[in-house]
């Protein structure tokens, strides 16, 4: 059984999301570098730190919370795992899913890099789709 870093860093934030913690820790690689500059960037995130515990490194996530709020909590942050290595989802840039009517995010993994489905549509290409995120 192999190593899924994709579904790793996104239960690892979904579960930090549900548990209202501040900070969440993932071991640091190329994949995960480019995910996270795209949550950053489309405000999922609101801060990242680079640490490094003897030869390994991590990124210190520090989330946006709805602070101040009472009664039942919601989940903030909803992420979705597309393709898998036991089933790998690709598409063209004509049929990108849109999540929400656009207010989502699709993550693509395309020639060019990982990428969002905005970018993605501009650029005109396709990729394999990796997660989706409202």
């Amino acid at each position: 059984m192999g190593k899924d870093t994709i579904a790793n860093i996104i239960t690892s934030i979904r579960n930090a999301d549900m548990d209202r913690k501040g900070t969440v820790r993932i071991l640091s690689n190329n994949i995960t570098e480019n995910i996270i500059k795209i949550l950053v960037q489309e405000g999922f995130i609101e801060n990242v730190r680079k640490n490094q515990e003897g030869n390994k490194n991590f990124f210190v996530l520090t989330l946006r919370h709805r602070r101040n709020r009472k009664g039942p909590y919601k989940a903030n942050l909803n992420l979705k795992r597309i393709s898998r290595p036991g089933l790998r989802i690709y598409s063209n840039y004509q049929k990108i899913p849109r999540i929400l009517g656009g207010m989502g995010i699709v993550i693509l993994s395309t020639s060019q890099g990982i990428m969002t489905d905005r970018q993605a549509r501009l650029e005109k290409i396709g990729g394999e789709i990796l997660c989706y995120i409202w």
